[in-house]
Order: C-alpha cells, then sequence, then structure tokens
C-alpha cells in the first residue's frame, strides 16, 4: 500500500520511509514539497537520484476534489465544497481577518468528519447525522486546497467545520501536528483550535499530552435539563464530569478554558442562566465567547440587541470572567457556525 503524503508528520514519515535510505532531512523536505507545493519532487540537491526514485514509487500523494465554493457579497466569507476518498461531499469556510491594510491574513475552518453524531439541535450537521470520520491527509488538504485560493496567506486552522473533532482524535491531533509543522504550514500552534461539545475523555487526554493546540468547549447551558434538551451530548458527559476535565485542561496548560456559548432567544439569555454559569464555572479560569445562533430550519433565533447586552450586564455582575462576542459570518451562502450541511438541511450553495 503506497504511503500518503499529507497523512503522516515529518517523523511519521521518516520512519514509514527510511528503510529506503531517507534521512530525516529528505523526510522534511518531501513534506514540504507536499504540504508547500502539492508535489513530489523529480529530483533534489545531494539526495541519490535512485533514492529519490524509490520513494516516489512507495509514495501517493491524494488530493481533495474541489466541488464548487461561494463567497459571500456581505462579509468576505467563503465556503468550499470537497469531495475525498469517500462519496460525500464536506465543507469549510475561508474566514477574513483584517487588522490593518496590508495585514490581510485568512482563517480556515475545516472538518473533522462528514456529519456528526452528536445531534445539536441548533446544528445542522448534527441534523446530518454520522456519515464517517476523515482522514488526516483530508483535513490538512482543506488547508492546502483554500491557501491555494486565497490572495492572502492563511494564519489559522479552527476545527470547527462539520463533525467532532474528539471524536476523530487521533487523526485530528496529526493533522494539526502538520499543519504546525516547520516543514509543513508552518501555522503557529497557538492559532490552531480545536472545538468540542463536551467530549470529556477527550479533553482529559488532549490535557494529559499537554498539546500545544487552542481548546474550545461549547457549552450553551450550564442547566443540565436545558442543556440535554439541545445538546444530547450531556446525557454521555454530564456538566459535573465536563467541569472536572476542563480543569485537568487548564492545571496541564495553564491557560484560560475558552467556554462557547451559542445565544438562543428566550432560551439560555436569562440573568439564571448568568448565575447558574458561574456557580458551574466556580474558581475554573475561563473565556466566554458568546456567539448568535444560526439555524436555517427557524426552530432557534439569536437574542436581540436588548435581550443580548441585557444577557452581557448579568454576565459581568454575576460571572466576573472575560467574555468575547465571537461574530460568526457567511450566513448568507449557509458559511456560519452551525449550517454546514451539503445539501442536507437547507440550501447550502445557492443557485449560481
Amino acid at each position: 500500500m503506497a504511503i500518503m503524503l499529507k497523512n503522516l508528520t515529518a517523523t511519521e514519515l521518516h520512519e514509514a520511509l527510511s528503510p529506503m535510505g531517507v534521512s530525516p532531512r529528505l523526510a522534511r523536505q518531501l513534506q514540504a514539497a507536499a504540504i508547500r507545493q502539492d508535489q513530489i519532487p523529480e529530483n533534489l540537491p545531494e539526495v541519490s537520484p535512485k533514492v529519490l526514485a524509490r520513494v516516489r514509487r512507495e509514495v501517493c500523494l491524494p488530493r481533495l476534489e474541489h466541488l464548487d465554493q461561494r463567497v459571500s457579497p456581505r462579509d468576505g466569507f467563503a465556503k468550499y465544497l470537497f469531495r475525498g476518498e469517500g462519496p460525500e461531499p464536506f465543507e469549510a469556510v475561508r474566514i477574513p481577518l483584517v487588522h490593518r491594510a496590508g495585514e490581510e491574513k485568512y482563517i480556515a475552518c475545516v472538518s473533522s468528519q462528514v456529519g456528526c453524531a452528536l445531534g445539536c439541535a441548533f446544528c445542522a450537521t448534527g441534523r446530518m447525522g454520522f456519515v464517517r470520520n476523515l482522514s488526516t491527509w483530508e483535513m490538512v488538504d482543506q488547508v492546502i486546497r483554500i491557501q491555494a485560493d486565497s490572495e492572502h496567506p492563511v494564519r489559522g486552522v479552527v476545527f470547527m467545520g462539520m463533525g467532532e473533532p474528539l471524536l476523530n482524535y487521533e487523526a485530528v491531533v496529526r493533522a494539526a501536528r502538520i499543519l504546525s509543522e516547520p516543514c509543513g504550514m508552518a501555522i503557529s500552534a497557538k492559532a490552531i483550535s480545536l472545538s468540542t461539545a463536551g467530549i470529556a475523555p477527550g479533553i482529559r487526554r488532549f490535557a494529559a499530552e499537554r498539546l500545544p493546540f487552542r481548546l474550545v468547549v461549547s457549552l450553551t447551558s450550564a442547566d443540565p435539563v436545558r442543556r440535554r434538551e439541545v445538546m444530547p451530548v450531556e446525557g454521555a458527559h454530564p456538566l459535573p464530569e465536563l467541569r472536572e476535565a476542563i480543569r485537568e485542561y487548564h492545571c496541564a496548560s495553564g491557560r484560560r478554558v475558552t467556554v462557547a456559548w451559542t445565544m438562543i432567544s428566550g432560551f439560555n439569555t436569562r440573568a439564571e442562566d448568568a448565575v447558574q454559569l458561574a456557580e458551574w464555572v466556580g474558581d475554573v479560569p475561563i473565556t466566554l465567547d458568546l456567539i448568535d445562533v444560526n439555524d436555517a430550519s427557524g426552530r432557534f433565533h439569536p437574542p436581540s440587541p436588548e435581550e443580548r447586552n441585557a444577557f452581557r450586564d448579568h454576565l459581568r455582575r454575576h460571572l466576573g470572567m472575560p467574555v468575547v462576542r465571537r461574530y460568526s459570518g457567511g450566513a448568507d451562502i449557509h458559511a456560519a457556525c452551525g449550517m454546514l450541511a451539503c445539501g442536507k438541511a437547507g440550501e447550502p450553495f445557492p443557485a449560481k
């Protein structure tokens, strides 16, 4: 079986190719060529042509099929439709960031699964059900394809697209390592985030392995009954277990835990929601990310400006920790958080 480039870290690639006489340096060169030039080199200085010819026979360079894309005329978010090892398409999103003129860059929001098994009620991907895990190279190649289509550099990656990253743990972590390697995409590990709906064993493993990447935990409610209504994962990994897992993560990393709160009008923006959150957090340092719900089905609605501002006042009064409002763009092309579904719910790719 051919050895897939983009599917192994440079160290793993060296281990796989060392019987052919491949040095660690050559493995890094091969990795860089695959990730940065999307090719297998035909010749390299100071490398035996025989060794390189043998390597070329033993490796393959997989590529995603780029099926479609849309760019929002409203905010510049772009959504991509890809196909990889299986027949099922999946999506990724390019997020534009502008700090000042001349420093434009992008964040790639990548998928880790086709569909999702967790069934969060406000998420279109969750309503698809689980189809399959994506392989490491399929995740890495999402970033490569987005970079190839972009006029500015991709400087960050968030595993917040389709799927639950911690249920595809090893492939996701390997993809993050490849993307952050100097011979890979050389993206800072601090600019790579893994998001989870609350898979406590995965969080504990992430903490134990002391990975340098950021972790984002989606909470949405600190009331177990209400949380289970919209996030069935509460039944498998209830709030007390989740809190202990994020405490372990904080102790291991020394970093604040980023907690995501999807704001749903009339559901989780009351004063008692802020009180429950403060009680649940206790002394674990967090940063709270507030994000409006995006639901094309019309079942859930974002709060009004007045409701949102009142909730922030409650958080200031009771939580006493940093609160950030996160913008979720691309809603007009179904690219916003919770809207990725590849045609299974709503119409993610409007007619041309």
